[in-house]
């Protein structure tokens, strides 16, 4: 298989679990504080990766040069997640996973700022098309709420911690000195455990954690090792091997996965108006990966 296409599988598999965090994601935001519930989830990601990266021997003390590098990338991705949990505590996960379909049109403008990545014109449409099935499923299918400019308070917290992962994404490329993916994630990782549990001391010491309902550690784990784990290394891969505007097309895919989450816990599809914008990120996507 070549780069190219493992990396858009990587992004395939990618989309997929991430949509898992906004479904279970909205079941647990309200039951613990975002910090406390990351802060975690980033330790017990850490372990797993760095376990991984001791037993195929990938660790070395070049790997570790300018640690600065992994601090500076946990800043932006710890802010994406905390921001992201903050948001699902009154952001459907349906419309939350829409604002994260944002993240290609950010990212592509970052990706240029960093790494003078520039747009195809159908790239450029397809951002376009993706960017408005966003709005509309963001605004419920609401034209009156478009018009009056109407968005959620926790659509507009997590748009914020989308705007830190379309920075992080260029990022990694261009502060990567070529070490590996897993042995990059441990490093982003790591950091950005240390920086969650600074961060969050008080949360995590104010938490009953005995007493907490099955879900959240149901979502911490699941997040831990499906959502922080496993993508850290699939968004790690994909962005040595594609631009960043393509790796963050996959985004568009996450929408659809939700609904089918959704559906799998108990819960009903969004309505067909809703449906219509969903469509549009799918074509979105399409349009990108005819550019490959």
């Amino acid at each position: 298989m070549s780069g190219a296409r493992a990396g858009h599988l990587a992004m395939l598999v990618f989309s997929m679990l991430v949509a898992g965090s906004f479904a279970l994601g909205a079941l647990a935001a309200n039951e613990i504080a975002p910090s406390a519930l990351n802060a975690v989830r980033f330790w017990i990601a850490t372990m797993i990766i760095g376990a991984v990266a001791v037993a195929s021997s990938q660790v070395s003390r070049r790997a570790f040069d300018a640690p600065w590098r992994y601090g500076l990338l946990a800043v932006f991705f710890t802010t994406y997640f905390v921001l992201m949990f903050e948001g699902l505590k009154t952001a459907p996960p349906v419309s939350a996973a829409a604002v994260f379909t944002l993240t290609p049109i950010l990212t592509a403008g970052v990706g240029w700022l960093l790494l003078r990545q520039v747009l195809t014109p159908r790239m450029a449409l397809a951002l376009v098309i993706g960017a408005l099935g966003a709005l509309w499923v963001i605004f419920r299918a609401d034209f009156a709420a478009i018009l009056r400019f109407e968005v959620g308070r926790g659509e507009f917290i997590y748009f914020w911690g989308c705007v830190a992962h379309a920075v992080y994404t260029p990022l990694v490329r261009k502060l990567n000195r070529g070490e590996t993916a897993v042995v990059f994630s441990f490093g982003v990782l790591l950091a950005g455990s240390l920086l969650l549990t600074l961060w969050g001391w008080t949360d995590l010491i104010a938490t009953d954690w005995a007493s907490l309902p099955g879900i959240v550690w149901i979502t911490i784990f699941y997040t831990a090792v499906f959502a922080s784990a496993a993508t850290f290394v699939l968004l790690q891969f994909a962005t040595l091997r594609l631009p960043s505007s393509k790796v963050m097309a996959y985004t568009y895919l996450t929408p659809s996965w939700v609904i089918l989450w959704e559906m799998a816990l108990g819960g009903t599809p969004p309505p067909m108006l809703v449906l219509v914008g969903i469509m549009l990120t799918v074509i979105a996507l399409v349009l990108l990966l005819r550019d490959a």
